[in-house]
């Protein structure tokens, strides 16, 4: 098998694993809601970023790609 073949194989594999863990990164932004002399209150609001995901069906298509275009013989 050519080498991008086996690359491609790694990415579906990874690809997969990916979209089967669907790693949600977050991160959290603190938002002032009152201010009463020195008393405060704040919210902290926690907003997800599925990195897990989008990575894991980028992984698929490139490794697709990539097995489809790496097993064409040339003539």
């Amino acid at each position: 098998m050519k080498p991008a073949g086996v690359i491609g194989l790694i990415l579906i594999a990874a690809g997969i694993i990916l979209l089967a863990w669907g790693g949600y990164t977050s991160f959290t932004t603190r938002e002032n809601v009152a201010k009463l002399g020195p008393l405060e209150i704040n919210k902290e609001n926690r907003h997800p970023v599925p990195i897990g995901p989008i990575a894991g069906g980028l992984c698929l298509a490139g490794g697709i790609v990539l097995v489809l275009t790496g097993s064409k013989r040339s003539a």
